[in-house]
């Protein structure tokens, strides 16, 4: 899993798993999906949502999810374009675009927002595929697209942040800034203001989009049942704490200006709790995923909530 304030507690023992010795290995997102997905290599694991939703769809996943949402991000600034090339979102038509894997969570929440916005359909670019700084990065996963979406590779020795550099991609969506933004001032994000944006799509659609999701091994849960509950419980009260410490103005937790502004800006936007687990919090972000995962062509069949996650998680003790 990822080293996060969230998961802190995990890691430093402040908070316990159940019945559970855990040996945590801090990974990139990269790192952690391609062994979770290619090789099963854990017990439990922080996974892609697409990536999950896309193996269950096929029904051929060595993991079963529990409702601990690890990453959650508005993805209106994975969009980069080349503004020398692109005034408005229209003048993609007909472009090249970058991305690291058609399938990352990141690139269905940024497509939605490209269709939703702006009209903008997956047939209507050419998609090249390559390593955002390191060249030949392939799909993680096999997928199959529908007719008319076009996807080729970069050059192998190639990568997407330097393509985009050149000039030879107009546009870039994935879940990092290439290397290019900030340094070549023709590269920019397509929205302006992705925070006014990001702010004006929560109040429209009160969607937080979620981005990786807890999963543990089905072999595991089969043998210990009480398993995915401890999980959620020892994960979520991570979190809680995470919250806690973050809003305690005594001294900032993070190194980060106008942080009391910001947790209360963010509150008044979505709520005491803005970064929920469980199911039936999270149940209307869950089916906008899933929709535009299924109307995008990644899942060939609509998959249901209730596919997702181990069934004890969905209804826990109450006090």
């Amino acid at each position: 899993m990822g080293d996060y304030d969230r998961t802190r507690a995990l890691l430093d023992g402040a908070v316990l798993i159940d019945a559970v010795d855990p040996l945590f290995m801090t990974l990139s997102p990269e790192e952690a999906f391609f062994r979770a997905f290619r090789g099963a290599e854990f017990d439990v694991s922080e996974l892609s949502l697409s990536s999950y939703t896309l193996k269950v769809s096929q029904g051929d996943c060595a993991y079963v999810a529990v409702p601990i949402f690890m990453s959650r991000a508005f993805r209106h600034t994975a969009i980069y374009v080349r503004r020398d090339r692109i005034r408005q979102a229209s003048d993609l038509r007909g472009k090249r675009v970058g991305l690291p894997e058609y399938q990352l969570s990141a690139n269905v929440w940024a497509r939605a927002l490209l269709k939703e916005d702006f009209g903008i359909l997956p047939s209507d670019v050419t998609w090249v595929r390559g390593g955002i700084e390191t060249p030949g990065r392939p799909e993680k996963l096999r997928i199959e697209l529908p007719s008319g979406v076009k996807l080729e590779a970069a050059d192998e020795t190639d990568t997407l942040s330097a393509m985009l550099d050149r000039g030879d991609i107009d546009a870039f969506v994935g879940p990092r800034a290439p290397s290019c933004f900030g340094r070549n001032p023709e590269v920019v994000w397509l929205y302006p203001d992705p925070t006014a944006a990001a702010h004006d799509y929560y109040r429209r659609t009160r969607v937080f989009p979620i981005m990786h999701v807890l999963g543990v091994r089905k072999t595991l849960v089969a043998q210990h049942p009480w398993l995915p509950v401890a999980l959620y419980k020892a994960f979520d009260a991570a979190k809680n704490l995470a919250l806690e410490r973050l809003a305690d103005p005594s001294a900032p937790k993070t190194s980060l200006p106008f942080l009391e502004e910001q947790i209360a800006a963010a509150q008044q936007l979505m709520g005491p709790d803005y970064w929920p687990n469980g199911v039936a919090a999270n149940r209307h972000t869950l089916e906008a995923f899933l929709a535009h995962h299924h109307d995008q062509g990644l899942s060939k069949r609509r998959v249901a909530v209730e596919e997702l996650f181990a069934p004890t998680t969905y209804e826990m003790a109450k006090i």
